[in-house]
């Protein structure tokens, strides 16, 4: 394959994706406010992406099936975290945006065997539904203190883990929300793909 085409969906920053950016991929970002990963058209040989209003793009971003390497998938992990004690769950609503990043792989793979595919949720409810990851981490195994458990489904060559031993502030970065990175950041920040995972998820899948 010529020109490399990765889709980063509902990939937010892009982090999950910045190596193989760095590494000449063609990479598309399927993030709002620019596109809705729901918001999909499958035609015969491609599939194309409608643009939101707001987006600054003005054309639709169409892909052929067989152009695409791989895919990578981190759908918001609102309704099925841990951590929303308060209001209740809306399973259907989170569902809607698993579903259509599972149906974008399920299409292209009718063309064309992705060379991996993974989809990442924080360690919650959606096991309910997906059933239990073949590969799960913690942030601190790649160099990051953060002790957040992080779910991965899909077909991929598992990335080689860098660090054996829990960091010291580990144990309290578990179990106090107080926690200086925990209450120096936003939701939105802590969803961002740490760096070190990142870089070791390409160099097992490139």
């Amino acid at each position: 394959m010529k020109n490399k085409i990765v889709l980063d969906l509902c990939g937010g920053s892009g982090a999950w994706g910045k190596p193989y950016v760095e590494a000449g991929y063609k990479v598309y970002n399927i993030t709002l406010p620019e596109y809705d990963v729901t918001q999909v058209v499958f035609e015969e040989e491609y599939f194309y992406f409608n643009v939101l209003e707001k987006s600054k793009y003005d054309l639709k971003l169409f892909i052929r099936y067989e152009d695409v390497y791989g895919v990578l998938a981190a759908p918001p992990c609102t309704e099925f975290s841990k951590a929303k004690t308060t209001a209740p769950r809306d399973f259907g609503k989170g569902m809607k945006t698993i579903e259509a990043c599972l149906r974008i792989i399920w299409e292209i793979q009718k063309v064309n065997k992705l060379k991996f595919w993974a989809l990442e949720n924080p360690e919650g409810l959606l096991r309910r539904f997906l059933g239990n990851p073949p590969y799960r981490f913690e942030q601190w195994w790649f160099g990051n203190d953060r002790c957040k458990k992080t779910d991965i489904w899909g077909r991929f060559k598992e990335p080689k883990r860098l660090v054996f031993e829990k960091p010291d502030n580990y144990q309290k970065a578990a179990h106090n929300k107080n926690a200086d990175w925990y209450s120096n950041s936003t939701a939105a920040q802590r969803a961002i793909t740490p760096a070190g995972f990142a870089n070791a998820f390409y160099k097992a899948n490139k």
